[in-house]
């Protein structure tokens, strides 16, 4: 398992084990989401609608709009 330290200024490198999976390049901005005890580093989404879109798909199953639709009838 990859391990960073911390600098006397408080920074830290990403190891290339993380920065890959994450396809990570210079420039690119992360989301560090604080949970707890915990850090969780994201790759920050070029487009947050396109991140978002499908996520509820099959959120309840692909005949749900049509029966919804026909319980109004």
């Amino acid at each position: 398992m990859p391990t960073a330290t911390l600098s006397s200024k408080n920074q830290i490198v990403i190891p290339r084990e993380a920065r890959e999976a994450l396809q990570l390049k210079p420039g690119d901005q992360i989301l560090v989401v604080v949970r707890g005890a915990k850090v969780i580093l994201l790759q920050k989404p070029k487009s947050h609608s396109s991140a978002l879109r499908g996520l509820a798909r099959n959120l309840y199953g692909k005949n749900y709009l049509k029966k919804e639709r026909e319980s109004w009838e």
